[in-house]
C-alpha cells in the first residue's frame, strides 16, 4: 500500500515538475537563450520538483520487493 502511495506522489510530482518546465519555454520568445533558460529552471522550485518526482519513481520502481 505504501509503494502505491509514494508512486501516485511522485508521479503528481513529476507531472507538475514537467507543467512549468513546458510553461517556461514561452521564455524563448521573449529573446532568452537555451542557456538563459536552463539557468532560469534550476532556480525556480516548481521545475526541481520534476527531479524529485523522476528519482522516487526509480526509486520505487527498482526497488525489490521482499
Amino acid at each position: 500500500m505504501k509503494k502505491i502511495i509514494f508512486f501516485f506522489l511522485a508521479l503528481i510530482l513529476a507531472s507538475i515538475g514537467l507543467f512549468f518546465c513546458l510553461i517556461y519555454l514561452n521564455l524563448f520568445t521573449i529573446g532568452y537563450t537555451f542557456l538563459d533558460y536552463v539557468y532560469f529552471i534550476i532556480r525556480r522550485f516548481q521545475c526541481n520538483v520534476l527531479i524529485l518526482g523522476v528519482v522516487i519513481l526509480i526509486f520505487i520502481l527498482y526497488r525489490k520487493v521482499r
